[in-house]
């Protein structure tokens, strides 16, 4: 770990690669992006933020740019190769199996969550707020990945802590209602408030789905500030990326 990046410790096959960035990176936002912001959509100079993802892939000697997603909370899992389309892709999560392509998950403070297979045939990464936890981007990306769940392994990348997330009954509803095991996740705060752990729901999802190595956890992005957290800062807060890739060789 240094200030800039972040590494997993996870047991990947030697050919999967992935990074987790942080606002200390090598980046020219201004406050309050500064200064490796790398989200287009949260305010910041739209040139700021071009440069910055170049001097990502400069720094992380990426072989083709990111495949960046318009994330929208949802369910979908876009299968993606190293090539770039016009439009990024609307959806919450992706896979791939092309030597090359760089995966990418911006958060500020929801989960992210990278996937590879045992012999590094496959790669996958999500994003996972409450609404796509709830809703099942986790299980949906498990699923496209095509390979047995026991051959899959998950690392769970910086997000806030229980501890900084009070949510309202809706949210708790949401997974309650459907996994009571869920309530295991939820602490009662004050009158129709908890503290939600989405670590937690997301190990319990995965491990319903068939995943039982998962690694990573252990961040808090409302407390640590090397991280972008929305709320923390507010609307006014960049973003920061989770990237896995396939080496070409």
């Amino acid at each position: 770990m240094t200030d800039a990046w972040i590494f997993p410790d996870w047991p990947a096959p030697r050919r999967v690669h992935a990074a987790v960035t942080t606002r200390d990176g090598p980046g020219i936002s201004q406050p309050p992006f500064g200064r490796f912001n790398l989200g287009l959509r949260s305010g910041d100079d739209i040139h700021a933020v071009h440069a910055n993802r170049s001097a990502l892939r400069q720094s992380l000697n990426l072989s083709a740019e990111p495949r960046w997603l318009r994330q929208v909370h949802g369910t979908v899992v876009a299968e993606l190769g190293p090539l770039p389309s016009p439009e990024e892709p609307e959806a919450d999560a992706a896979v791939s199996r092309l030597p090359g392509t760089v995966l990418a998950i911006l958060t500020a403070d929801c989960l992210p969550v990278l996937f590879c297979a045992d012999d590094g045939s496959a790669i996958g990464a999500a994003h996972a707020g409450w609404r796509g936890l709830a809703g099942g981007v986790l299980e949906e990306t498990v699923e496209q990945m095509q390979r047995p769940a026991a051959e899959l392994m998950a690392w769970l990348g910086p997000c806030i802590s229980a501890i900084s997330y009070e949510v309202g009954e809706e949210v708790r509803a949401a997974f309650v209602d459907h996994r009571p095991a869920a309530a295991e996740a939820f602490v009662a705060t004050r009158p129709g408030h908890w503290f939600c752990d989405l670590a937690l729901l997301a190990r319990q999802r995965l491990q319903a789905a068939g995943i039982a190595r998962i690694y990573g956890g252990g961040f808090d992005t409302r407390v640590d500030t090397r991280f972008y957290s929305y709320r923390r800062e507010g609307a006014r807060s960049g973003r920061f990326a989770s990237l896995i890739w396939l080496a070409e060789s």
